[in-house]
């Protein structure tokens, strides 16, 4: 039985019960001795689960597993709102086995009361529900404290994990948004059976420190640490007890000097590094990481065997110019390549080696850049016959290219053989530079397969009129670079649009009209 027929189930029996009801207060006397249990007001969250406010409302024809498998597929608040109408869901409310706390699901505007009112009423709030909790049944914990932390926080954060992470738990998530809170996770609830079962370790923004006596986390399989103060030999205890580890990502923590990744991690396939500004050195022995996934400029890495790599990402300076000279040979069965560099050298070298399997290829030109070249960005093209998508990003800023307008004449083509698996391309920040121009036409001339072209001129990677967008208004523009996004929008009407074959669909994204008002 699927989700959908479950709620369907339920949504009949409600209405049933709802039927039952209206004939026992039609047969009931009127002089009121019989009194119904009323709802109470207020918000679900304060409602979390107390006896003395649920309604009446019985689900006798399901089961006792069934509700609760209904109940558990319910968000949080929904959830809560449930156990407040039902004893049916009362019991399953006190062993809940998804808790997600953060000020949204708490149902907390930051902008009806100050910093100190918000942290206290999410302590409050939390605090009340964990108490009233079993501990029993816990699979997924997620904390997200937005409001101010303090050394009141680490109280209240100790007390609510010894509730909840008890053997059976199987994601642990705990965010501290402020920066640099100082938190001391306590690894030695993770001992003693208690971290046996968890799946997934999600630490930000605090202190933790593994040591041999925590014995390893046997079902680990995602490791994500992000702004956490930790060593490399903390980090090398942790994984080398963590057997069944199959993804690691690191973000920020920036006393970690060399990451070393033990051979012992044979089921290890995607690490991720980001931004540890200290790391000079990555060892991967793990035999077969298949993803990964770098940031810096300083660190030295030696990825072991990198036949088995499909996945590439690389935030690096430079590395538009190395992935084409240097990747066909040592990493030939490349299936996605994503680079993004702030420094190139003027051009992408042509050369004879290809990717054979690369299908998805995105490159990200962003800062301040001297001339490029950017038709000679076919020659990724065209070394990937099986390439499906292409994605270019040319934020720039105080470009130095020649314009379309100023040398409209003589644009250039290259001579090579067709291209017949390209289907989608997207530009990003499209921008009136002329090589940029003839990278745009060069590919709709040779490429057979193509289905969909997008180019998007609006310079700020995201607009405000987007459906689903949850910004009010788009980040300010400099009356240059905005000046340049309708210029770019020129260029594609005069120079791109007539070569557009019928079968390929155009879509251009013009810079956003909200823009115009400030300058």
């Amino acid at each position: 039985m699927g989700m959908l027929d479950l709620m369907r189930l339920m949504s009949i029996q409600r209405q049933r019960d709802q039927e039952r009801r209206r004939r026992r207060q039609a047969q009931a006397p009127r002089d009121g001795s019989i009194a119904l249990r009323a709802k109470r007001k207020g918000s679900p969250c304060q409602q979390d689960g107390d006896s003395q406010g649920a309604a009446d409302i019985e689900i006798p024809s399901l089961s006792e597993d069934i509700l609760r498998l209904i109940h558990s597929f319910m968000p949080m608040r929904d959830a809560a709102r449930a156990a407040c109408v039902s004893h049916s869901f009362l019991s399953s409310w006190r062993c809940h086995p998804n808790l997600n706390f953060s000020n949204e699901t708490l149902g907390l505007n930051k902008n009806a009361c100050g910093k100190e009112e918000l942290a206290g009423l999410f302590y409050s709030k939390v605090d009340h529900i964990l108490k009233r909790h079993s501990g029993i049944g816990v699979k997924k914990l997620k904390i997200q404290v937005h409001s101010d932390y303090s050394g009141k926080g680490s109280s209240y954060l100790n007390n609510w994990l010894q509730i909840a992470v008890k053997p059976g738990i199987e994601e642990l998530i705990i965010t501290l948004i402020q920066y640099q809170a100082k938190y001391n996770f306590p690894c030695s609830l993770l001992s003693n059976g208690s971290g046996d079962s968890i799946q997934y370790l999600h630490l930000s923004n605090c202190s933790f420190h593994p040591t041999v006596t925590l014995g390893g986390l046997r079902s680990l399989t995602r490791l994500h640490l992000c702004l956490v103060r930790i060593t490399e030999n903390e980090l090398g205890c942790l994984l080398s007890h963590s057997l069944a580890l199959e993804q690691l990502e690191i973000r920020y923590c920036d006393r970690i000097v060399c990451l070393k990744v033990p051979c012992l991690l044979q089921h290890l396939i995607s690490l991720k590094v980001f931004g540890c500004d200290k790391l000079k050195l990555i060892e991967n022995e793990a035999p077969n990481v298949s993803i990964f996934a770098f940031q810096g400029d300083k660190t030295q890495l030696q990825l072991g065997e990198t036949l088995q790599i499909k996945s590439l990402c690389m935030v690096r300076s430079g590395y538009v110019y190395h992935a084409r000279a240097e990747l066909p040979s040592i990493m030939p069965n490349l299936e996605s390549l994503a680079i993004q560099s702030c420094k190139e050298t003027a051009f992408a070298p042509k050369l004879c080696s290809k990717f054979l399997c690369l299908r998805h290829l995105s490159i990200a030109l962003i800062g301040f850049f001297p001339a490029y070249d950017y038709l000679s960005l076919a020659s990724y093209i065209y070394a990937a016959p099986s390439l499906e998508t292409f994605d270019l990003n040319v934020m720039q800023r105080y470009v130095q290219n020649v314009s379309i307008f100023a040398h409209p004449a003589d644009l250039r083509s290259m001579r090579e053989e067709q291209h017949h698996s390209l289907k989608s391309v997207r530009i990003t920040s499209f921008i009136s530079v002329k090589s940029l121009v003839e990278l745009t036409c060069h590919i709709l001339e040779s490429t057979t397969s193509l289905e969909c072209l997008t180019l998007d001129a609006s310079q700020t990677g995201f607009r405000c009129t987007t459906p689903g967008s949850k910004i009010g208004k788009c980040p300010p523009l400099d009356r240059d670079i905005f000046m340049e996004g309708h210029r770019g929008v020129l260029a594609i009407r005069r120079y791109i649009q007539p070569r557009v074959p019928s079968t390929v669909k155009l879509t251009v994204l013009e810079p956003c009209s909200c823009h115009s008002t400030e300058l």
